[in-house]
């Protein structure tokens, strides 16, 4: 009785060292303090016990030090805080639908502009830009196209635009835009997709035009640069000749030593292959890296062991679509900017890459486009999805895009999604697995053709796939199993959630077909 009648103020001492004499743990309240205080006042859950009784899926310190770095305020922002790091009774009910997660997702992805610190990997940027999430908290090249879909499809034009300001900075800055933006990653870039990012814009500023179309001359420059050392191999950089003396391009990395993000990884990969070269093993390591397939059954010569990769041996028909575009867009830009003579050397550079594509990259007995292996002298036995990219460019055949359709719609289409290979590996850019990039690419392509039934149905299957996956577990993940309709697996890292390309596909997909969001949620 006399405790009754003590003031809170005393109370609150009182009871604390009752529980410390008794070793009581402490309660939410206690531990989560003002970020608990927050959720139970903004009434994110009906019931006030949903949050006490939640299960932190990261250590407090670490919840409470993202609150107060990320300081969300209001109901939306708490409660899509809260699903990021507890796991809540009845959550599969309190998510909202699969498109508005994914708006929700891009402020907490958005990051601002920074400064470098001296010592640090990070490059600073002078603009905003998105993440993909997760391990990978820095702008990612090819990433951030398939990104800008989303973005584009949810009305963010602002950070489109400053994602492009970025980029165009980290062209002229380092004479080409690196595979992300650390200090590790400056030797080598990604599939080159800054033509295509440009597409999206809204500015037709004559002003920037003109700095963006320097930008992707530019650009080109790095990845021909190789042209002026040819010798008797063949290849210099990312250039390789071709048997008739057209010239092509492959991935490759201008290091030749362990990556630093998997230092430990390719030292012992480097080791088992011995009496190779180690260094000749990290580039092609590195260089795969730079493909964004790192790592795929399509850069080795036993597609069971890794340590037989030889992706600088490979001329890979991805990026000598890409750059077709590239070229394209170039001479396109030029045009529009009334210089004749930029413009010619384009449009006849992009006619030589398309003449020499057809002739080595397409394999007409077998329907498909495929990769060179210049040492062979062969096209590459792997049928992947890289196939349909001279069909996203543009640059394939009414025939040759027939073709490619139906050896997809039997080789590649799982129950899910596109598959990246027909091969399991256990390597993540080969079977099971589906990535969003080659989705949209597919879709893209197929749809370009007329293909619009095929486009649709790979469409379907993987938004149902991401569909099922967030409803299980309230992720968005960077890849999946397109054979069992769940999180993907293999590589060097667990799967990561997050995530950009993956929200930004999705995003674009239901943009296009409505129906398939509803669907997908029966």
């Amino acid at each position: 009785m006399i405790v009754t009648r003590l003031r809170p103020l005393v109370l609150l001492p009182v009871l604390a060292f009752l529980l410390q004499a008794q070793n009581a743990p402490p309660s939410p309240a206690d531990i989560y303090g003002p970020l608990f205080g927050a959720v139970q006042e903004a009434q994110v859950f009906p019931d006030g016990k949903t949050f006490a009784d939640a299960v932190p899926r990261q250590a407090p310190q670490a919840i409470m030090a993202a609150y107060a770095r990320e300081k969300p305020v209001g109901k939306t922002a708490l409660a899509a805080f809260v699903r990021r790091h507890f796991s809540v009774r009845g959550d599969t009910q309190a998510r909202p639908p699969l498109r508005e997660r994914i708006r929700e997702l891009w402020p907490i992805l958005g990051r601002a502009p920074f400064a470098a610190v001296a010592g640090s990997s990070a490059l600073g940027l002078d603009h905003g830009y998105v993440v993909p999430g997760d391990r990978f908290q820095e702008i990612y090249y090819w990433d951030s196209y398939f990104t800008m879909l989303g973005l584009k499809a949810d009305g963010q034009a602002p950070l489109i635009e400053a994602m492009l300001a970025d980029f165009v900075d980290l062209v002229e800055r380092y004479g080409h835009v690196p595979n992300g933006t650390r200090t590790y990653y400056l030797s080598r870039s990604q599939p080159p997709f800054l033509a295509l990012m440009m597409d999206l814009s809204d500015n037709r500023d004559p002003v920037l035009a003109k700095r963006r179309l320097a930008a992707l001359i530019r650009e080109h420059d790095y990845w021909m640069a190789g042209a002026n050392c040819l010798d008797a191999s063949g290849a210099c950089g990312h250039v390789v000749r071709m048997p008739d003396g057209s010239l092509l391009n492959r991935y490759w990395d201008a290091r030749d030593t362990p990556r630093d993000e998997s230092w430990r990884e390719d030292r012992e990969t480097a080791a088992r292959a011995a009496p190779r070269p180690a260094t000749v093993v990290q580039r092609d390591l590195r260089a795969a890296a730079e493909s964004g397939w790192d790592f795929s059954s399509r850069w080795l010569a036993d597609p069971m062991r890794l340590e037989t990769i030889h992706t600088t041996d490979i001329v890979p028909v991805d990026l000598n679509s890409l750059l077709w575009m590239a070229e394209t867009r170039i001479a396109a830009r030029a045009t529009a900017a009334g210089d004749a003579e930029t413009a010619r050397r384009f449009t006849d550079m992009a006619a030589r890459r398309k003449a020499a594509i057809d002739r080595y990259l397409w394999v007409a007995g077998e329907k498909r486009f495929a990769d060179w292996d210049r040492i062979a002298r062969r096209p590459t036995a792997a049928r992947t999805a890289a196939s349909l990219f001279p069909l996203f460019a543009g640059l394939a055949s009414t025939e040759q895009a027939r073709a490619v359709a139906a050896t997809t719609r039997t080789t590649l289409v799982g129950e899910g999604g596109l598959r990246t290979t027909g091969i399991r590996t256990g390597q993540q850019w080969d079977a099971p697995n589906g990535w969003a990039p080659l989705q949209w690419v597919a879709v893209e392509g197929l749809g370009r053709y007329g293909e619009q039934t095929l486009a649709k149905d790979i469409a379907r299957r993987w938004i149902a796939t991401v569909a099922r996956t967030y409803a299980e577990t309230g992720k968005l993940l960077e890849k999946y199993d397109v054979e069992e309709r769940r999180p993907g697996g293999g590589g060097e890292y667990p799967t990561q959630d997050g995530f950009g390309w993956t929200n930004g596909v999705t995003a674009a997909m239901l943009e296009r077909w409505p129906d398939l969001g509803e669907r997908s949620a029966r």
